[in-house]
Formats: C-alpha cells, sequence, structure tokens
C-alpha cells in the first residue's frame, strides 16, 4: 500500500522556521507545502484549496494565530499544529487541546516537530475514516428512506402488504442484479404523482 502523501498550509512568517520545517514535512510524507506569512493570506487560500493540515507559527503579523487555529478546527477537518513561545505554551495547550488543536513550544527540536507531524498524520487518517464511516451510513440511511418511499407506494397504488412490498423489491432487485436504491427509485418514479 503506497504511502499516503498530505498538502500541508504553513503559516509562518519566519524565514527560519520555514527553512528548517519545510524539509522535515517532505521527508514525512508532504508533498505539497504551501507558505504563507499571515493570518488573513491563510483564510483565503484555505477557502481557494484544501489542505490536509496547517501549521501556524505565532504570532503572526496580522493577529496572534490562536483565533485561526481555533477557526480552523472548528470549521474544518484539517489537522491543526500550533507553535508558541515557551511562556506561553502552558495558557495557550490547556485551551486549545480540548479542541484537537495540537500546540508545541518554541524552540522545539526536530524530534518534537517529527513526533508532533506523525499525531497530525494519525488524526487527519482518524478524521478521514470518520467522515467516510458517516458518509456511508447517511447513503444507508438515504437508501432505506427510499425503499420505505417506494414500499408505501406499492401498499397505497397496488394494495399490496408491507411484507408483500418489501419482498418485491428485494427480489426484483436481485432478478435484476441491480440494487434496492435503484428499485425503489423507479418505483418512486412510476408510482408517485
Amino acid at each position: 500500500m503506497p504511502a499516503t502523501s498530505y498538502r500541508v498550509l504553513l503559516v509562518s512568517s519566519s524565514e527560519k522556521l520555514n527553512g528548517h520545517l519545510r524539509p522535515l514535512l517532505y521527508e514525512h510524507s508532504c508533498e505539497s507545502v504551501e507558505i504563507i506569512t499571515d493570518a488573513s493570506g491563510a483564510r483565503r487560500k484555505i477557502l481557494e484549496s484544501p489542505f490536509d493540515f496547517v501549521i501556524i507559527n505565532a504570532p503572526l503579523p496580522d493577529e496572534f494565530g490562536t483565533k485561526l487555529a481555533l477557526d480552523i478546527g472548528s470549521e474544518t477537518s484539517m489537522g491543526v499544529l500550533l507553535f508558541v513561545r515557551a511562556e506561553s505554551f502552558m495558557e495557550t495547550n490547556s485551551r486549545l487541546s480540548p479542541l484537537g488543536i495540537l500546540t508545541l513550544a518554541k524552540p522545539a527540536s526536530s524530534a518534537s516537530v517529527i513526533q508532533s507531524l506523525c499525531l497530525l498524520q494519525a488524526t487527519v487518517e482518524r478524521l478521514r475514516r470518520m467522515e467516510r464511516h458517516t458518509a456511508n451510513l447517511e447513503e444507508k440511511m438515504e437508501e432505506i428512506r427510499l425503499v420505505n418511499r417506494a414500499k408505501w407506494l406499492l401498499i397505497e397504488k397496488l394494495g399490496m402488504t408491507e411484507p408483500s412490498a418489501h419482498r418485491y423489491i428485494e427480489k426484483t432487485a436481485m432478478d435484476r442484479c441491480v440494487t434496492k436504491r435503484s428499485v425503489a427509485q423507479s418505483i418512486i418514479k412510476t408510482y408517485q404523482t
């Protein structure tokens, strides 16, 4: 199975940090790293294209960076890592970690950064699995609603019982090698006025 690659937005006005992080990111499955120097530019960039995670180096020229981290963390499924000065780490981390935002004190060792990247990647993969699971559940619920609607149309229009309408939909789906959803849609199209 090929390794997953990630798109990263690095929000930082520090050339030194950017120069240090970029090679680490590429070494750890980050196929694309875009650098933006301020929060307003980051917000625009996020609206334009999707990223897997965002790394913010606080403070930023136009805001500290916690509001940006909170906005991204609450409005998207992107992983967020916020670098803060050591003196504000405890307070910032205690506020943001319950919301799923990783915080790292500066200066950070390469090992700490790599560990944080691994945590971000694991978080992103977990969110992706949850999103797929939710989409599957929503799809199944929609199929159940369609089948139920089709069954009630068969009951109303053809005088079938609920069990016979259900059997009819299942048998038709098997005989035609199609899904129950497809059969239900056809019944709805035929009998709905």
